[in-house]
């Protein structure tokens, strides 16, 4: 009875949150669309700040209401003025909270790319616009194979959306594995890694050619929960999970990840391959040592 109601309590105050927070969001995401040049510029921060707010709220609802003891590893020199590439293995709805605990007002407020058609979401198209989430346009092999004039313009459309980049800094989250892990799902692709997905580098290639010119950094981040056991979002809520380590390693980009074709030239996609499955190698033996914790 003490977690339902504690688990009620926590939904309904981040609902409460939510609701209070994203109108003046939106406000300010109608103030941007109206405006030009620096203006817009001027507006974004007030989004972002509205954004990180809000974040900064349900950080302190979870620290208030629940026991859950977030242990942050590796933070201590990050900026807000750098931009950032962010990976992270995906287990549970709980890592976008982890990461909210551990990147925000630490780093630029993170973002994800998303589909362009995205932009047409009631509300919510207007906040993703509005908090500068790239939205990507991405032509399908088979699609270009009718319309081999249009090859090269995704990546053309995208990067354009990216231009602010350029002006403000930016931390870009990034999920290799594509998917949640499972052990259905990792028994499924006989992945090599104990803990991990086979990574999916053909994403992370698209965002560094889109982007590799303005990122400073990526951020390697590694979630572990009790158990070696994925909790659910309601395990949050109602206050089932002690403890979550969340392990960030910061490593230097080569600006040869970028500097090349990864659709065409099997030379460059193989490099940029072997780079993904050497992080991906790393992250697994610290995945190991770090649920050594919990034991």
């Amino acid at each position: 009875m003490r977690r339902l109601l504690t688990g009620t309590c926590v939904a309904l105050l981040l609902l409460l949150n939510t609701v209070v927070m994203i109108v003046p969001l939106l406000v300010c995401a109608l103030i941007k669309l109206v405006l030009k040049g620096r203006y817009r510029d001027y507006a974004s921060a007030g989004v972002m700040w509205v954004a990180e707010t809000w974040a900064e709220i349900d950080k302190r609802i979870f620290a208030a209401c629940v026991p859950t003891q977030w242990d942050i590893r590796g933070a201590e020199n990050l900026r807000r003025d750098t931009s950032y590439l962010t990976i992270s293995n995906h287990q549970s709805w709980v890592d976008i909270p982890a990461l909210m605990e551990a990147l925000n007002r630490r780093t630029p407020f993170f973002k994800f790319f998303l589909k362009k058609e995205l932009i047409w979401v009631p509300l919510l198209g207007l906040a993703w616009w509005g908090l500068d989430y790239p939205f990507m346009k991405r032509y399908s092999k088979a699609f270009l194979e009718k319309h081999p004039e249009l090859k090269g313009k995704d990546l053309e459309i995208t990067k354009k959306a990216c231009e602010l980049y350029k002006r403000q800094p930016v931390n870009v989250v990034n999920y290799l594995e594509g998917t949640r892990f499972t052990q259905a799902k990792h028994a499924h692709q006989q992945s090599p890694y104990r803990h991990l997905l086979k990574p999916r580098a053909g994403g992370i290639a698209f965002v560094l050619a889109a982007m590799g010119e303005q990122l400073d950094a990526l951020l390697d981040v590694t979630i572990v929960y009790p158990g070696n056991k994925a909790p659910g979002f309601w395990d949050l809520l109602n206050g089932s999970i002690d403890r979550v380590i969340v392990d960030i390693q910061v490593r230097e980009l080569d600006p040869a990840l970028w500097e090349g074709d990864y659709e065409n030239d099997p030379a460059f996609r193989q490099t940029v391959q072997g780079w993904v499955n050497q992080l991906w190698a790393q992250k697994d033996e610290r995945l190991d040592r770090l649920h050594g914790v919990f034991r």
